[in-house]
């Protein structure tokens, strides 16, 4: 459902998924390997940071650790066991910096700038239990955002419309996708547009032409689109309205 989203809301471009490069590195491709590194380096210092509770640059001894565990979590992945491999990775990182600490600790009495949420809690116990909770919650979220796509699914039927309709016919190029997405918002803002979407369940498509600098045509190719987009933006969607608000933010 996830690979639905990326290919409604972002661009068609014919590339490697992450799996099939790291599949390439595991091959032996280190030119590849080299370039998987460099531009997963925020996503390395990112989770770094969560575990030592401040901000992690490429000079701390930390990232150098997250570093090389990043790189054994590409050595290591195998994508039959189910998880993705940045999920993978963020739990080898945070072990690995983990027993990091736990190995300076035994030859120095500080606390490595460690946050520790009470005076009796143990840097250790605390790091480990601030993983729990880390897991727990994108467990939680994941929960939520399954049950909004499969709510959202529903409502689109009520529209006779689908996930993999909404694909075959969502506008192939980023600006296009942009404007149609512009003119659901502009739907959205006014009520007298969304009550003729919900009572008629079809697109207000003359009272569009007159409200925003788009086409009639452009409107009827991209409706079933324009459709999807408002009642994301008229419902209670959270994680959906991710997808759109990071598009019309670009």
């Amino acid at each position: 459902m996830r690979l639905l989203l990326g290919l409604l809301f972002m661009a068609r471009k014919k590339k490697k998924s992450l799996e099939e490069t790291v599949h390439l590195v595991q091959q032996g491709d280190h030119t590849l390997q080299n370039e998987l590194i460099e531009t997963y380096k925020p996503f390395i210092a990112k989770s770094v940071s969560s575990v030592c509770k401040r901000y992690i640059t490429e000079a701390d001894d930390e990232f150098s650790i997250g570093l090389i565990a990043f790189n054994e979590a590409i050595q290591k992945y195998n994508s039959t066991k189910g998880s993705s491999l940045l999920s993978f990775a963020d739990v080898l990182i945070k072990r690995r910096v983990i027993d990091y600490i736990r190995s300076q600790s035994k030859h120095k009495n500080v606390s490595l700038h460690i946050h520790e949420d009470t005076e009796d809690e143990s840097p250790q116990v605390s790091i480990e239990s601030q993983l729990s909770m880390d897991e727990y919650q994108k467990k939680t979220e994941a929960e939520h955002r399954k049950n909004e796509i499969i709510h959202f699914s529903q409502l689109l039927r009520e529209y006779e419309l689908s996930f993999d309709e909404l694909v075959k016919n969502s506008p192939k190029h980023a600006d296009a996708r942009l404007n149609a997405m512009k003119v659901a918002l502009a739907l959205v803002e006014q009520e007298p547009l969304q009550q003729f979407l919900v009572e008629k369940k079809k697109l207000p498509i003359k009272q569009l032409e007159e409200a925003v600098k788009v086409s009639r045509k452009t409107i009827e190719r991209n409706r079933k689109y324009i459709m999807a987009i408002s009642l994301i933006l008229m419902g209670d969607y959270v994680y959906l309205r991710d997808y759109i608000k990071g598009v019309l933010e670009t």
